[in-house]
């Protein structure tokens, strides 16, 4: 049976030759394993929609923007990473005045994208410090662009500016941050929402209440004269058609009684007798009804003929 002693034993019988070969091995081992760290921590991937930012002692030496496999040397460069792709920053809101000097709240929102890492770290340092800068060139492009409108005008959408006004603060904005030379770029900027400060919103839609109930008291003024000057209008119409039509009726019936007396006139004179018999036959049925009586000579001819007597 084989004991611990005996295997230290057997240790310490190995040669010199063999402990040289030995700790060499160890050596190669070590040296490979060193190698294959270094190696490893040489290499860097760059991936889709990012910079590779390479920096020796602080440094920017270079920036790679395609993807695939890169190398560094190790300890000595340090790789840091920047959004190649776009962004959306939501601004903070803040508070302006506008032209009739009424306090309102503004909440906006920008999509912007990084197009010269190199000149965005030298001037912004880092994504945050872009994203202040831009901030900062908004909110005064948006002040000074609503600081010369009235409140209504930004709040009413029927015939608004809102789209040229963007486009306007997104060209205005890009132009100062070519300026400074900020290396980024903004696509758009979007006005989320227009809000009045709580102190004033309240007396501000009692305004506005206000207004609408007046300018509808004035159309309805103004509905009311005009449906009196069309009634007027309707009766004076038919005022003037029925006079029209009362003398052209008159002139008819005169007409028509002419012509009746005419053929009268016609008729009667061809017998006389005739003639007094009916006119004296019409006198009845004016003079004489159940209650009257009349006292006649005996031998009147208008007894006579009320009596039947016509020979």
């Amino acid at each position: 049976m084989t004991t611990n002693n005996d295997n230290v034993y057997e240790m310490k019988k190995l040669s010199p030759k063999e402990i040289k070969r030995y700790v060499k091995i160890g050596l190669s081992l070590l040296l490979l394993l060193i190698i294959a760290i270094v190696a490893v921590s040489s290499m860097f991937v760059v991936k889709e929609g990012e910079y590779k930012v390479v920096r020796q002692f602080g440094e920017v030496v270079r920036i790679e923007s395609e993807p695939g496999l890169n190398f560094r040397i190790p300890l000595f460069q340090s790789i840091t990473t920047l959004p190649n792709k776009k962004l959306v920053y939501d601004v903070n809101e803040r508070e302006i005045n506008t032209l009739d000097k009424k306090r309102m709240i503004i909440d906006n929102y920008a999509i912007w994208e990084i197009t010269d890492p190199a000149l965005m770290i030298a001037n912004a340092r880092t994504e945050i410090g872009a994203e202040a800068r831009m901030g900062e060139f908004i909110f005064s492009v948006i002040r000074s662009e609503l600081g010369a409108m009235n409140y209504e005008e930004i709040i009413n959408d029927e015939g608004s500016t809102r789209g040229d006004l963007n486009q306007r603060i997104t060209e205005r904005v890009n132009e100062l941050l070519v300026r400074d030379n900020y290396g980024i770029q903004v696509d758009d900027v979007r006005i989320k929402r227009t809000d009045l400060p709580e102190e004033n919103e309240q007396s501000i839609y009692n305004r506005m209440i206000s207004e609408r109930e007046s300018q509808a008291q004035r159309y309805l003024s103004q509905g009311e004269a005009e449906k009196k000057r069309i009634i007027a209008q309707a009766d004076r119409e038919v005022t003037e058609m029925l006079s029209k039509a009362n003398a052209e009726a008159e002139q008819i019936r005169a007409e028509g009684e002419l012509e009746a007396a005419e053929m009268y006139n016609s008729s009667f004179s061809r017998d006389p007798d005739f003639y007094q018999l009916y006119r004296t036959l019409e006198s009845y049925k004016q003079t004489i009804d159940g209650e009257t009586t009349i006292i006649i000579p005996q031998g009147s001819p208008y007894a006579d003929i009320l009596l039947g007597y016509t020979e």
